[in-house]
């Protein structure tokens, strides 16, 4: 007799799960009630009281779910204890409504776990800006402008004002939806330059542009004076490396201009980010610090609907550790805002392919791309502006199938 021929089936989403289900046969009742059961999520815990982490190990198991709790939990002989939750989204909301009536502040946890599952399950639909509606019904492409003489990438060939404005309409043509234009470069190690100099550069070609092109300008900036005057020329999108740290004032600038604004993780400024790139637990000081960030913006006025979060590749971080962000990237989901990434040519791709040169580095990033498309991302920051167009686009189209 013929094998049964068994295979892995890795489903990913409710809505996968449901085609799955009604290929076999399934009644459409009953997808309903087993398409959530499909996918599972973890839900990290930290710094937990034991009778805290034993009660949601008990709820956790009475709706078909699990936790994960250190050893010696259960028996109270340690002080305290971080706990992973495991279950489908349905077991985790049933988890919800159990806390909801337990003691030792677990019924504020209810709500909490519900904002979350909200924010990992519904995706945002569009980034606002101070003047239009960015829809995110596919990746955005991002490209870059680097209006400096030294950036590690092109270095320096849009630097003269007529060819910036020629790059920037190419882009455009290859399928760019934002232009991201940036008069200080910053690579690892690079010098700070002055907001004078910054602006020199950069204004006079926002101010070419703005009236010509469709898409949309971003300023790629952390200094406030910068991020008022590129708003004033044309500008839409404040994109500050240092997620307001240093400089308060550009969430203000923001608020008061109605800019999208994108907040990334970085550890110190680009002339000292890279000696210090050891962390204990990346993705958890990474999103704390996102999290402050987060609440700078909002502090400030700034307006959930006009934020996006990116977690900084090349930025204080290792090669394993640029790795380890794109594998990890579906983490960030949970703050319930639009990613954007920018692996675009970066050194850990050389470092990890044996490429030198940033031209060598295309296929790289390629794959970087398409895996981070594949967790999340929403807007991609690139050089290569067709070519990762497509890239984004297939991976998009792969995923959302």
């Amino acid at each position: 007799m013929p094998g049964f021929t068994p295979r892995l089936l890795v489903v990913e989403t409710v809505k996968q799960a449901s085609r799955e289900l009604g290929r076999i046969g399934v009644d459409p009742s009953g997808i309903t009630e087993m398409a959530p059961k499909m996918r599972t999520i973890c839900v990290q815990l930290s710094d937990l009281q034991c009778r805290q982490a034993n009660i949601l190990k008990q709820e956790m198991l009475s709706v078909g779910g699990d936790a994960a709790v250190a050893r010696g939990t259960v028996a109270c002989s340690i002080d305290r204890t971080d706990c992973l939750l495991i279950g489908t989204a349905k077991q985790l909301s049933r988890l919800s409504r159990k806390l909801s009536v337990q003691p030792f502040g677990l019924s504020r946890l209810a709500g909490e776990l519900d904002e979350l599952l909200k924010r990992i399950l519904i995706k945002p639909a569009g980034w606002k800006t101070s003047q239009r509606l960015l829809p995110l019904q596919r990746p955005l492409i991002m490209g870059i402008l680097n209006v400096t003489p030294d950036s590690f990438s092109d270095g320096g060939r849009a630097f003269e004002q007529d060819k910036a404005v020629e790059r920037a309409l190419q882009m455009e043509a290859e399928g760019a939806d934002i232009i991201d234009i940036g008069g200080e470069s910053t690579r690892p190690g690079a010098e700070l330059v002055s907001a004078e100099e910054e602006l020199s550069r950069i204004i006079p070609v926002m101010e070419s542009l703005a009236g010509t092109l469709r898409c949309a300008i971003s300023v790629d900036t952390w200094k406030s004076t910068v991020a008022e005057r590129a708003m004033g020329a044309g500008a839409e999108i404040i994109n500050d490396i240092s997620g307001c740290a240093f400089d308060p004032r550009i969430a203000t600038v923001a608020a008061a201009t109605g800019a999208g604004v994108v907040l990334m993780h970085t550890r110190g400024t680009p002339d000292k980010m890279q000696q210090n790139t050891d962390y204990v637990d990346l993705m958890g000081e990474l999103m704390a610090s996102l999290a402050v960030s987060l609440e700078r913006a909002r502090g400030a006025g700034v307006a959930d609907d006009c934020i996006a979060l990116d977690p900084g590749i090349g930025f204080g971080k290792s090669v394993v550790g640029n790795l380890e962000i794109i594998r990890r990237l579906s983490e960030l989901s949970g703050f319930g805002l639009p990613l954007l990434v920018g692996p675009s040519r970066k050194s850990f791709i050389g470092a990890t392919l044996g490429r030198e040169h940033t031209e060598e580095r295309l296929f790289g990033t390629a794959a970087a791309v398409a895996l981070a498309v594949s967790h999340g991302a929403a807007i991609i920051r690139v050089h290569d502006v067709r070519a990762m167009g497509d890239v984004a686009a297939l991976a998009a189209a792969v995923m959302n199938g």
